[in-house]
């Protein structure tokens, strides 16, 4: 290739929480194609993404920017058109730059600066709705609730709809017209988000023999924090006996593994087409899953399980293979990494909130921020929360409410609130200072507020056209 800045192959799944994985020393997950990966490139051992939820996730994703600035509160929130994204800034470099599957932009604007669409998104355009604060948390009821009860083997849309993205996908990487200019391809994989339904030999792979149950210490359930309780309403995740609560973790388990043989057609249609030395791969997560730990499914949450997510860099012949970091970073330093790395400059990186990554790449930890931010403004609560990931500690911030305060050095579980014990005050003081700064939590609530409301007078009175979702046409 004459030009000699990196492609780039972003693989984004949906939901895969970091620690039901091989890199991350799970002891039975079964994921040889991230685990290939990681033993040719780096872990990012505390990544986290900076809302736990699909739209303001990615949103925050392809423009670099915190929530609040960009204002995508929640799974209904279009993100502007006027909002740079990394593919405008790659564009500008003389980059091909294209998306395969889902990203969720809601509205009609599904490019965000991307020259092509191999494969629409699964959700279509979407729709301009999203909870309402005013009316508080209501129980989800059997719609939630059958979401486990209904988990097994058998085939799904989500599944058809992966096999397609990555089969666009290959054909993009090996197409002759990548060795005219360098290219970006975001391949975007929907597993291991629910439906909790796989293909019988992933299902097999894990059940019975590793249908396991989460680690709820006794008593804990009744100790959680108002916002966990209003999330365990909003899905209805209560009364699921042992054997669902197994068989459904079962199969998310056998999701990923679906989800690691997508990477792996991936990761060989790179090596195939002889552009493996020429091409950064990046493995991230929009978010991750509960999976039963803290009796709680799905994501929307600051713990581990949903917050943090995979994040594995790989550039042979560049960078040391089978590094591991340990430093906190998130997926606005992904951003600005990618940017950098393409030879961006001044304009190029005006308006990004993360940091480059490439020192850590190269071996150089020393001095690094070690910190992560997300935000939360979405469905199940009716207040906003801020998180801050600094170092060993963590603070949960919820408006109005009491903070939460874990120290995962000695308690990776996260079951003891160290929040406003006298020992702690100067950590507690310092993390939500940095919660705070720039987020004022009375006007971030006024703004969700306005926002709610105009878009329940929109889905009133709306008559624009709107994209179906992929496939059979049902949501």
């Amino acid at each position: 290739m004459a030009d000699r800045r990196p492609n780039f192959l972003i693989i984004m799944s949906d939901e895969h929480a970091p620690q039901v994985s091989s890199p991350y020393g799970h002891p039975f997950i079964h994921t040889p194609a991230m685990q290939r990966l990681a033993d040719h490139g780096t872990v990012f051992e505390n990544a986290y993404c900076n809302s736990p939820l699909c739209v303001p996730s990615r949103a925050s994703f392809m423009t670099g920017k915190h929530l609040y600035r960009i204002g995508v509160w929640d799974n209904g929130v279009p993100l502007a058109s006027d909002e740079p994204t990394w593919a405008h800034r790659l564009n500008a470099l003389g980059y091909d730059t294209a998306l395969a599957g889902k990203m969720h932009f809601v509205g009609l604007d599904q490019r965000h600066g991307l020259q092509e669409r191999l494969v629409e998104d699964v959700h279509g355009s979407g729709r301009m709705r999203g909870p309402s604060w005013d009316d508080g948390v209501k129980d989800g009821g059997a719609a939630m609730w059958k979401r486990i009860e209904e988990a097994g083997p058998g085939d799904s849309t989500y599944q058809q709809y992966d096999d397609e993205v990555v089969a666009r996908s290959v054909e993009y990487i090996q197409s002759e017209a990548r060795a005219k200019r360098p290219w970006a391809l975001c391949a975007s994989i929907i597993t291991p988000h629910f439906p909790l339904i796989v293909r019988q030999p992933y299902f097999d792979r894990y059940f019975p023999e590793y249908a396991d149950l989460p680690n709820i210490p006794p008593g804990h359930l009744a100790e959680l924090h108002p916002a966990h309780q209003r999330l365990r309403t909003h899905f209805s995740t209560r009364d699921y006996t042992d054997e669902q609560i197994a068989r459904a973790r079962a199969t998310y388990y056998g999701l990923i593994s679906f989800c690691d043989d997508k990477i792996g057609a991936l990761l060989d249609a790179v090596n195939t087409s002889g552009q493996a030395e020429d091409t950064v791969i990046i493995y991230v997560a929009d978010h991750g899953e509960m999976h039963g730990e803290h009796g709680m499914w799905w994501k929307c949450t600051f713990f581990e399980q949903s917050a943090r997510i995979p994040t594995i860099i790989s550039w042979p012949g560049h960078y040391r293979s089978g590094q591991r970091v340990s430093g906190v970073v998130s997926l606005l330093d992904v951003v600005r990494t990618v940017v950098d790395l393409a030879g961006g400059t001044g304009d190029d990186l005006y308006g990004l909130d993360g940091d480059s990554m490439v020192p850590l790449l190269e071996g150089h930890t020393e001095g690094w921020k070690d910190l992560a931010i997300a935000e939360y403004e979405g469905h199940g609560t009716v207040t906003p929360a801020r998180m801050v990931r600094r170092g060993r500690y963590k603070l949960n911030y919820y408006h109005g409410e009491p903070s939460e305060l874990y120290d995962l050095a000695k308690d990776p579980g996260e079951f003891e609130n160290l929040a406003d014990r006298p020992e702690y005050a100067r950590v507690q003081d310092e993390l939500t200072a940095i919660a705070l700064e720039n987020w004022n939590p009375s006007d971030i609530d006024r703004r969700v507020r306005e926002s709610q409301r105009n878009r329940r007078v929109l889905a009133r009175g709306d008559v624009m056209p709107r994209t179906l979702p992929w496939g059979n046409g049902k949501e």
